[in-house]
C-alpha cells in the first residue's frame, strides 16, 4: 500500500492520527449502516417476493380465464367492454426516511365499490370465463399498486446498499492503509532522526572531553 507524500514531522503525525481515528470511526459507522440496509433490505425483497408471485398467479389466471372467454364470445363486444377505464386511480406521493433513504409512500385513491361490482354489462354476452377474469384482474389491483411501492423501495434502498459498500470499501481498503502506512512511516523516520541526533550529541560531548 503506498504511502502519502507528506513531511514526516510531528505536527503531521498528530494530524495523520487523528485523521486515522476519523476514518476508522466513520468507518464503523458506515458498516452498521449497510448491515443494517442490508437486514431491512432482506425484508422488503421477501415481503416483495411472496407479493410478487401472488399478484402474478391472480394476474395469469385472469389472463388464462380471459383467453378462454375471447375464443367464445365477439371480439367486437369484448372490445367494446374494456374500451373505457372502469375506474379512476388517484395517486398521492408523499415519503419516509429508512437509513438516510428517501423512499416513497404511494396513497392510491380508488372507487373500492368497484372490487363489489366490477363492471356493469349485459350477461347474455358474457360467459363465465369472462366474470371470472374481470373479477380477477379487479381484486388484484390493491396488491398491484402495493407492489408498485414495495418494488419502487427494493429498488432505492439497493441504490443506496451499493453506494454504502463503495464508501466502507474505500475506507477499509485504501483511505485507512494508507494512512497506517503513511503513520508508520512517518514514526519510523522520528525515531531514525532522534537515533542520529542522540550520536551527533554523543560524538560532540567526546570531541569536548
Amino acid at each position: 500500500m503506498a504511502k502519502l507524500n507528506v513531511n514526516p514531522t510531528r505536527m503531521e503525525l498528530a494530524r495523520l492520527q487523528k485523521q486515522l481515528k476519523t476514518a476508522k470511526r466513520g468507518h464503523k459507522l458506515l458498516k452498521d449502516k449497510q448491515d443494517e440496509l442490508m437486514r431491512q433490505f432482506i425484508l422488503l425483497v421477501k415481503k416483495n417476493n411472496k407479493m410478487r408471485q401472488a399478484v402474478e398467479e391472480t394476474m395469469t389466471s385472469a389472463m388464462r380465464s380471459f383467453r378462454l372467454a375471447s375464443a367464445t364470445l365477439n371480439s367486437a363486444f369484448i372490445e367494446e367492454l374494456f374500451i373505457l377505464p372502469a375506474a379512476q386511480v388517484e395517486l398521492e406521493l408523499d415519503q419516509k426516511n429508512i437509513m438516510s433513504v428517501e423512499v416513497p409512500v404511494m396513497n392510491f385513491s380508488y372507487d373500492e365499490d368497484l372490487v363489489a361490482a366490477p363492471i356493469e354489462y349485459g350477461y347474455l354476452n358474457s360467459n363465465v370465463p369472462l366474470d371470472n377474469s374481470i373479477t380477477r384482474f379487479t381484486n388484484v389491483l390493491p396488491d398491484l399498486l402495493a407492489l408498485t411501492e414495495i418494488e419502487k423501495t427494493c429498488q432505492l434502498m439497493a441504490g443506496e446498499i451499493e453506494k454504502t459498500r463503495r464508501r466502507v470499501n474505500a475506507l477499509e481498503y485504501m483511505t485507512i492503509p494508507e494512512l497506517e502506512e503513511t503513520i508508520y512511516f512517518i514514526k519510523m523516520k522520528l525515531e531514525e532522526n532522534e537515533r542520529a541526533e542522540v550520536t551527533r550529541m554523543i560524538k560532540i560531548k567526546n570531541m569536548n572531553r
